[in-house]
């Protein structure tokens, strides 16, 4: 027995005794005999592992599959996905031609003593190689001088997200490959079966997505140093709404329910329906914050739970607002009664009192000019064409008037009536504006 050694390999075959014609090769009498790898000494011949196969003719083709294993950390706020994959590369290398028709799986340490492509991850934050027990490659040799070479690589993606309708959107990520060095002149990229080069994706169970379809390009990279072969896998991912419904819609739409029974609640009831007002508020404001707070970095995004969550807010500080229009319009038409009867009840006692006739007619004048002067002051009803006046009393005269009709116009004769309006639109302003939203934000 003698030890014949492969320059390539770097390792020691031991065969049988044999008779050779030259260093290297084994007779043609006896090669059928070989035992070990058929014509595998073919291998030692003029092989340069910093030359890629075809060197200065056409260029290299490598096919290649993903196996997605899986699809975690997807993250709003830094725009990015974290995925564990196994990328599988095959190449022809006719240095690497042996015979017969078997394969052989290889060391992973010889990659070293091989060419491999330069591929890489673009978009990639961070990515790692696999290596326990040992490094997680595989190098497999046909006898047409075929290579597989696998990676199992674990890498953070950006994903820049458009999150305008969260928590209702739908995000479209990428898993770009792209030779890094060598331009179409030397390699070209291929899917080896096309959207089935892809595995694993389709049996994803995400938290908060789901995937609803996924397809491969091929494509180009142009850039200043020549254009790149790259292939896309590029995959939609739908966000699940029914967390964000229970934890956030619902509870919200029943702070808006909960604001509107202080309609039910008479206006005298100064405490109750305060209360009902302030707490609603300030349980609305704790939502809004806690809604914000697992998205702090993207704020500057107005997203449509931030827009629910606003009317919200809207129609609970309306009803507070409406409590207050209404109890103050109350006061007032209160405070309004006083001065109707107590001049009547004045001048009653006045003429019962004094006795003298001069005194008292002259109280009676001097009180119907100042009725009279009062009356010119805030009658809605002024004359203002009477010929006497000047001009510009004619346009104080008319603005006056004008000011009266609007005050008028917005002046609540009955109180009460606010709140038995409030039970009948505030409700339904709400549904509108629910039916509004939902339908944009669902089919447009």
């Amino acid at each position: 027995m003698f030890c014949r050694y492969f320059s390539f390999f770097g390792l020691c075959l031991f065969l049988p005794t044999q008779r050779r014609s030259s260093l290297g090769h084994v007779s043609s009498s006896h090669r059928s005999d070989t035992t070990s790898l058929p014509g595998f000494e073919n291998l030692t011949m003029g092989y340069n592992k910093y030359l890629r196969p075809y060197f200065g003719g056409k260029p290299v083709q490598i096919a290649m599959s993903l196996d997605i294993a899986s699809i975690s950390s997807i993250s709003e706020s830094n725009m990015d996905y974290t995925a564990t994959i196994s990328l599988r590369q095959r190449w022809t290398d006719p240095r690497l031609v042996f015979h017969g028709n078997k394969s052989f799986t290889l060391d992973a340490r010889l990659v070293e003593l091989l060419w491999v492509p330069d591929t890489y991850i673009v978009e990639s934050k961070r990515s790692f190689l696999h290596d326990v027990t040992v490094g997680n490659r595989l190098v497999r040799l046909f006898s047409n001088g075929t290579i597989l070479y696998a990676l199992r690589i674990t890498t953070t993606v950006a994903c820049n997200m458009d999150l305008s309708k969260y928590p209702m959107d739908t995000q479209t990520c990428r898993l770009q490959l792209e030779s890094w060095g060598y331009d179409e002149n030397d390699v070209t990229f291929t899917w080896l079966r096309g959207n089935d080069s892809v595995h694993g994706i389709e049996k994803l169970r995400l938290s908060q997505y789901t995937v609803q379809r996924y397809y491969t390009l091929v494509s180009t990279s142009q850039q200043e140093t020549g254009s790149y072969p790259r292939l896309i896998l590029q995959f939609e991912l739908r966000r699940n709404v029914l967390y964000f419904i229970l934890e956030t819609y619902v509870p919200s739409t029943l702070l808006v329910m909960l604001s509107w029974v202080s309609f039910w609640i008479t206006l005298d009831s100064v405490p109750a329906r305060t209360c009902i007002g302030v707490t609603t508020v300030l349980s609305m404001t704790t939502l809004m914050i806690g809604s914000r707070s697992s998205l702090s970095k993207t704020n500057c995004f107005i997203k449509a739970i931030d827009v629910y969550l606003g009317i919200c807010f809207s129609f609970i500080f309306g009803a507070l607002v409406e409590y207050a229009v209404a109890h103050y319009s109350s006061s007032q038409k209160c405070a309004a009664k006083v001065p109707q009867e107590g001049p009547a009840n004045e001048l009653a006692k006045e003429m019962e009192e004094v006795n003298i006739t001069n005194i008292l007619n002259n109280s009676i004048t001097s009180y119907k000019q100042q009725i009279s002067f009062t009356s010119i002051e805030i009658s809605s009803d002024v004359n203002c064409s009477d010929l006497t006046m000047k001009s510009h009393e004619k346009i104080k005269c008319v603005l006056r008037n004008k000011m009266h009709k609007i005050i008028g116009y917005f002046t609540i004769q009955n109180p009460g009536n606010v709140d038995h309006y409030s039970k009948l639109l505030f409700p339904l302003f709400f549904m509108l504006v629910n039916v509004f939203y939902w339908a944009y934000y669902l089919y447009f």
